[in-house]
Order: C-alpha cells, then sequence, then structure tokens
C-alpha cells in the first residue's frame, strides 16, 4: 500500500504525525507531500525536526496569497506528485487550504481521499475554514471522525457510508509530546516565567486579525488582563497591527510578552504550565482540555464545541467584560477554576492514528479503497 500525506500547515504536520508513525511501525512507507502553506522555516520545518519525522519527499512552496491563489496554486503542483507518484489513497487533515486542494486535486484523479478530523462544523460560512471542511468531506471516500457529534454533523448531510470514528490524533500528538517537551525545553526559563502564574495567548484568525476593531478589540481586552500574557505572534498579524497603526499600543501593554512563533515542543510546555489559554484556534481548544487547562475561546462560534460542552471551553469571543470576568473568576474562585481545569477530554484515548492506519490497511487489502461512482445519496 502507498499512502499519500498532504500537508502545509504546523497542525496538519503535528496531527497527521501520528498517523504516519503508525503506518510506518506496519512496515508502510508513506509519501510525504509538504504544499508550505505555512512558508516561513519557524512555522513548518522547525516543527516536522521536533515530531523526528523522516524527510519530506516533496516540498511544493506554494507560500502566501489571497484564498483562491494559494488553493489554485496548490492543486496545480500537488496534482503533478499524485500523477507522478500514484498513491493508493490521500490523506489530508482538518481544514486549511492545503486540505481542499489535495482533496479535490486526488478525487479528480480517481485516487480515494480519507479525511482526517471529518465532520467538523461551526455552522459560520463567512469563515474560510468552514468551506474547506465541507467540501473536503464531500470529496472523501473515508471519514475519519474524531467525535460522535463530527459523525452526526457527516450524517445530517447525506454522507454516512465509510465514516468512522476513531478519536483525534491532537490526543496522540499531546500525550506523545509533553513529556518531551517538560524535558527538552526551557522556554520558561528565558521568558522569566513560572508555571500557572501567566496566561497563553494566540489569536490568528482572519476574522479577528483582519479587522482593525477586532484587533482594538483585542487590545483592550490586554490592556486590562491583571498577570503576564505571552503572545506567540504569526508575523502576519503583527503586519497587520502595523498597518493599522496599533504596534506603539502594543508595545505599551506592560503585562504582554509578545514572541516570534515557537516550536511545537516550547509551545506545549507553555500551554500545560499555563493558568489560562486565550486563543481562537480549534487546535488549542483541543489541547488545552487535553492538558486540563482552562480555555477562553476568543470567538463566537467553534467546531470542538465538544469542549465546551465538558466545561473545559468558554466561547467569550471578543466581548471585554465577559472575557475579563472569567479571567478574574478563574484566578479567584479555586472551585471554578478547578471545575474547568479538570473537565473531561472527549477527544478519545491517544490510539486514533494506530486506527486510522489500521481502517485504510484493511480497506486495502479488501479491495474497497477507491473511488465509487455512486458516492454519497
Amino acid at each position: 500500500m502507498k499512502p499519500a500525506f498532504v500537508f502545509g500547515t504546523r497542525p496538519e504536520i503535528i496531527k497527521l504525525a501520528p498517523v504516519i508513525r503508525a503506518f510506518e511501525e506496519r512496515g508502510v512507507e508513506p509519501l510525504l507531500i509538504h504544499t508550505g502553506q505555512h512558508y516561513d522555516y519557524e512555522m513548518s520545518s522547525v516543527f516536522l525536526e521536533e515530531l523526528e519525522l523522516r524527510r519530506i519527499d516533496y516540498h511544493l512552496e506554494v507560500g502566501s496569497g489571497t484564498q483562491a491563489e494559494q488553493t489554485g496554486t496548490a492543486m496545480i503542483k500537488i496534482e503533478k506528485v499524485l500523477m507522478e507518484e500514484k498513491p493508493d489513497v490521500t490523506l489530508v487533515q482538518g481544514d486549511t487550504n492545503t486540505v481542499l486542494a489535495g482533496a479535490l486535486a486526488s478525487v479528480k484523479l480517481k485516487i480515494p481521499v480519507a479525511h482526517v478530523e471529518a465532520g467538523l462544523r461551526s455552522f459560520d460560512r463567512t469563515m474560510p475554514e468552514e468551506i474547506n471542511r465541507i467540501l473536503a468531506d464531500h470529496a472523501s471516500e473515508v471519514l475519519f471522525a474524531p467525535t460522535e457529534e463530527a459523525r452526526k454533523n457527516l450524517e445530517r448531510e447525506g454522507i454516512t457510508e465509510n465514516v468512522y470514528v476513531v478519536g483525534n490524533t491532537v490526543v496522540d500528538a499531546v500525550l506523545q509530546n509533553a513529556e518531551i517537551a517538560e524535558r527538552k525545553s526551557d522556554v520558561l526559563e528565558r521568558f522569566g516565567l513560572k508555571p500557572k502564574e501567566y496566561i497563553l495567548l494566540t489569536a490568528h484568525r482572519a476574522e479577528n486579525t483582519d479587522s482593525k476593531e477586532n484587533l482594538r478589540r483585542l487590545l483592550e481586552i490586554l490592556e486590562e488582563l491583571p498577570v503576564k500574557v505571552v503572545y506567540p505572534m504569526h508575523p502576519r498579524t503583527r503586519k497587520k497591527l502595523e498597518s493599522f497603526g496599533l504596534w506603539e499600543r502594543v508595545e505599551a501593554i506592560e503585562n504582554l510578552i509578545v514572541t516570534k512563533p515557537l516550536g511545537y515542543l516550547d509551545f506545549l510546555k507553555l500551554q500545560r504550565n499555563a493558568k489560562i489559554v486565550m486563543t481562537d484556534s480549534g487546535g488549542v481548544q483541543e489541547e488545552s482540555i487535553i492538558l486540563n487547562v482552562p480555555c477562553l475561546t476568543l470567538r463566537y462560534n467553534t467546531e470542538r464545541p465538544e469542549t465546551v460542552k465538558a466545561g473545559g471551553n468558554v466561547l467569550v469571543g471578543l466581548e471585554k467584560e465577559r472575557t475579563l470576568s472569567h479571567v478574574e473568576r478563574l484566578l479567584s474562585d479555586e472551585e471554578f477554576y478547578k471545575k474547568m481545569a479538570s473537565a473531561p477530554n472527549p477527544f478519545g484515548d491517544g490510539k486514533s492514528g494506530q486506527r486510522i492506519a489500521e481502517i485504510l490497511l484493511e480497506l486495502y487489502e479488501k479491495g474497497e479503497l477507491n473511488v465509487r461512482s455512486s458516492r454519497f445519496i
């Protein structure tokens, strides 16, 4: 069997790594295709090194651009590789432009697509990621849903065949790497931090960072937070702050530590030791509940509703009073903090990668891994 993995961003690399390892443990050598959607070294290659993945077979160097430019360029380059390599299945993960490009290029070549983390829905079609995940699901032959809720989302859209609830590979990745991070990373010492005495912030989604008003609202929250905040900032976000004339305001926030994007182990150690996580990232929401760290999500919806239902995550949007009141309560109310920190992880037991590899190998051995002419009702 010859599986091809198509990825282009840090979360994809992290979440596909357990599946890649699972194939390798079974004597199957996967084809690794990196689109370079995160084209900067610090945002991609460093993660490959830390996760100890073997060399990438193809670097496509897609880079930045508009949604259409990035997706279209990735499709053209992925198609050429797939035509040459002729894999038996293409695996994609999540909801990026790379995922959509990989799924469309593959299925049009009659190469079956396996979508890892299928069925997630924010029910907000203004988000590019929502469009990507919907289209990728409907182009896929095999769908690996992380939870029963994700499976139900697929069922509502008429997708019922070859759907498997396997848990989320983020659990595999976090469990495999958290202890390594504790041993290897000196990130707390570098920034002069003590465990549970700071907030970790990530904010990178277009709806927050492409709007001057929303960035201003984020800064208003940061200016009033009573503890240190560590913010690994995407270069694109910094450019937006500078172009909107807001960078001087960032520099004036005394409790704020702004860093360049961090390696995975550094970030994981920061996350594990944070008192609170504030984020607009779906993956960080998942990791936080796995690591037992209360999460406040700077969005008004989430494709990870399981984290909210479990009690480890609260949607606060960019509402200053709502956000600050939750921070204050988490800092002052020990029982409330313990309740959020001990919320049960809804994403599985850390064996998702193994399940995915076993299912695909079984389908392949039975001759059932193919693109059918009547995939859905």
